[in-house]
């Protein structure tokens, strides 16, 4: 009963006289020259379980928000009497149908992702009501977006630089718990990079896949080393400090933060000078992984690998570009981006990239211009197809009538608008209805969902442009 604007409190009193349904959908509009064309859609399922399904309205909670709304008014205007029908007539649970497209599904930009009606008459006023908090949608649906745009660029690169695609899930490590706004956020923000990778230290997103998406262990992670263990021992025991950690993990793999100081004399120096025989001792099981933290994300990487090549033995793979020893990786955990990401031009076997705010926090809900919208009442018995179409911004124009969603007969997506599609066509599925929770996936159905097909891999190797360091 909490999770709305102020402004709809008062909207029961604002539809026309004897409406009896509002039929309403969500969509990430269709923008020119936007830098996304297609989205992941997902999270849906958590914030049913979360916050929807379930006897969710109670006399305590009428009672509550009576007197909450009666002071922020300071008039009456909270619908005391439509919620006490509805605690009575359905114990507390939402006569509400939504019908959603599967999670995890790829879909253009433009086209309905989800529905939302009453099923009971009497409750027209709830359709909008929820809003607010299906809106929050936005959330994971840009951050499994981004994340899969990560995954095709790290994918093009890897390809064209090793032959294969070995060890593509763990390529993107989610850094950025810390960088985001509160635990929920990191918990779906987190969840939504496991849809595409399987590298975290997000460990909100990783329980919530467990408890929401039915995923034991959605994520993985090693040792790692953070400036305030390093620095603790002191700038004149930096290569103790690394020393230290080698006994400490023997076996597996770990990672160490390299640049507290000097990341480039850390490299020459101490990794590959005095610990050169301790780094070469370690297996491909447990390989070392330097992270540098900090400065330009290309030419740090570019310089720390020309030194690691100075100082180590490497090898030419398969299609001709240069691999460091197996014991030896890097992973560039500082101020990675979509663009910095195109511009790393050596082999791909050779790092694993780390992503922060630029994946859990730099976005809103503009990002893919994320939208909720009436398109269909019914009134009187009779039913009208709605809309809106500003003047002053036809981009914000909605869709009209009953949408469903379906493959054309050229194998593209699209929403079929005013009710005239097909139910056999239609890719909505009713995920809810009247309190109940009908349709759940599993993160693995998720991941086999957003999974890179053989034509995205083709499309990306066709478009690569970027040239490569031998």
């Amino acid at each position: 009963m909490q999770f709305l604007f102020t402004l709809q409190i008062t909207h029961y009193k604002q539809y026309p006289p004897n409406v009896s349904k509002v039929y309403s959908y969500f969509e990430c509009r269709h923008k020119k020259g936007a830098q996304f064309n297609e989205v992941v859609f997902f999270g849906l399922q958590y914030l049913l379980k979360r916050y929807i399904a379930g006897c969710v309205v109670t006399e305590e909670k009428i009672q509550e928000a009576k007197v909450f709304y009666q002071m922020h008014f300071k008039q009456k205007v909270f619908d005391e009497e439509g919620w006490r029908k509805l605690l009575e007539r359905y114990d507390g649970r939402l006569p509400i149908r939504i019908k959603a497209v599967p999670e995890g599904r790829i879909i253009p930009r433009g086209n309905v992702l989800f529905t939302v009606e009453n099923t009971d008459p009497d409750f027209y006023w709830l359709t909008n009501y929820i809003e607010t908090m299906l809106v929050q949608m936005w959330y994971p649906i840009t951050v499994a977006t981004i994340s899969r745009e990560f995954k095709k660029i790290l994918a093009k690169h890897l390809k064209a630089t090793s032959g294969s695609l070995e060890g593509l899930e763990f390529k993107l490590h989610d850094f950025g718990y810390r960088g985001v706004s509160s635990q929920e956020s990191a918990a779906l923000g987190g969840a939504a990079h496991l849809v595409n990778f399987c590298s975290t230290d997000t460990v909100a997103g990783l329980l919530m896949a467990q408890r929401y998406y039915n995923c034991p262990m959605a994520g993985f992670s090693i040792p790692a080393a953070e400036h305030s263990t390093i620095i603790s021992w002191g700038r004149n025991r930096e290569k103790e400090a690394y020393e230290y950690l080698l006994d400490q993990f023997p076996t597996g793999p770990m990672a160490v933060v390299s640049d507290s100081y000097d990341i480039f004399k850390a490299c020459k120096h101490i990794w590959g000078d005095k610990l050169k025989e301790r780094v070469m001792e370690r297996s491909e099981d447990s390989m070392l992984v330097i992270r540098p933290d900090s400065g330009d994300p290309t030419e740090t990487l570019l310089g720390v690998i020309k030194i690691l090549e100075e100082c180590f033995t490497c090898s030419v793979n398969s299609v001709g570009y240069k691999v460091l020893p197996s014991y030896l990786r890097i992973i560039q955990g500082d101020g990675i981006d979509l663009c910095s990401v195109e511009k790393v031009s050596w082999s791909a076997e050779n790092v694993f990239f780390g992503c922060g705010s630029a994946l859990l926090q730099k976005i809103n809900r503009d990002t893919l211009n994320c939208a909720f919208k009436c398109s269909y009442v019914e009134t009187n018995g009779k039913g009208m197809d709605v809309y809106k179409q500003p003047v002053t911004d036809p981009s914000k124009g909605s869709k009209r009538g009953r949408l469903s969603l379906r493959r054309n007969s050229d194998g593209l997506i699209e929403t079929v608008e005013r009710g005239v599609g097909k139910p056999e066509e239609d890719m909505l599925v009713t995920v809810f209805e009247n309190g109940t929770i009908l349709q759940e996936y599993s993160l693995d159905e998720i991941r086999k969902n957003a999974r890179l097909w053989e034509e995205d891999l083709k499309e990306l190797l066709a478009n690569c442009l970027a040239y490569f360091i031998h």
